[in-house]
């Protein structure tokens, strides 16, 4: 007689509540690593506001989601960067035929391709600018992937000097190795990515790209980026 594992009870309820394009879709836009209102996802995944509360619903209730209310606002957010790793890989295991369809309008063949570019992941930058980044620090002994992402002590002495102050002593680990579901390999996330991309959207060197996840190098960024990792030109903007 056998008996029921709560582990595999447990995952498959937890794949239930991803396995529908409607919570698909949300956790994916809620990826940008803000609060969205319900009305504004309602929009986003194309459903009626009462569709989108009961998936909304399910999502908090899951622990995928955190909720926040304010006034007459319903906010909602990933739960945290655990949930955002977890979309995130999932993503990435989508065949590359699929996200590669061609577009089926100028506007949408835009958006993929600012998202192809650069882009958040939760707190970090991914896409093209996420892994031309993770490159650089690598080329310049800054980081290994060779035995995992890790930070070397040069490193950590970087990104004191280069103005992006880590948090050593938190739960997450420094440095952790994210697949970008465009690129197919590897951007930097952790401790040392978010601090990242906060100071890189917080002095000006990138900028969001209308109201997703998009974003986009500014002219002093570009310059910060080739005085502090020596990259030249702008990679982030060739095509793979």
């Amino acid at each position: 007689m056998s008996t029921e594992n709560p582990q595999a009870a447990g995952l498959a309820a937890l794949a239930g509540l991803i396995a529908d394009r409607t919570r698909a879709a949300c956790l994916l836009a809620l990826l940008d690593g803000r609060a969205w209102t319900a009305g504004e996802l309602a929009r986003h995944a194309g459903v009626a506001a009462s569709t989108l509360s009961e998936h909304l619903g399910r999502l908090v209730a899951g622990g995928l989601l955190a909720e926040e209310r304010q006034g007459r606002h319903r906010y909602v957010r990933l739960a945290d960067a655990r949930v955002a790793q977890l979309v995130e890989d999932l993503a990435a295991q989508v065949p590359a035929a699929v996200v590669r369809r061609p577009p089926r309008s100028l506007r949408e063949a835009s958006a993929g391709a600012a998202l192809a570019r650069g882009r958040t992941c939760y707190d970090h930058l991914a896409g093209r600018l996420g892994t031309v980044l993770t490159d650089a620090l690598t080329r310049r002994g800054l980081l290994r992937q060779d035995t995992g992402f890790a930070l070397t002590d040069a490193g950590v002495e970087w990104f004191g000097t280069a103005g992006v102050p880590l948090d050593p002593g938190g739960r997450r680990p420094l440095a952790r190795g994210c697949l970008d579901w465009t690129e197919r390999r590897p951007h930097l996330a952790g401790a040392a990515g978010a601090a990242l991309c906060r100071r890189a959207l917080e002095a000006g060197w990138c900028v969001r790209v209308g109201s997703g996840r998009a974003v986009a190098v500014t002219p002093s960024g570009e310059r910060v980026f080739s005085d502090l990792l020596g990259i030249s030109g702008r990679p982030w903007l060739e095509t793979g």
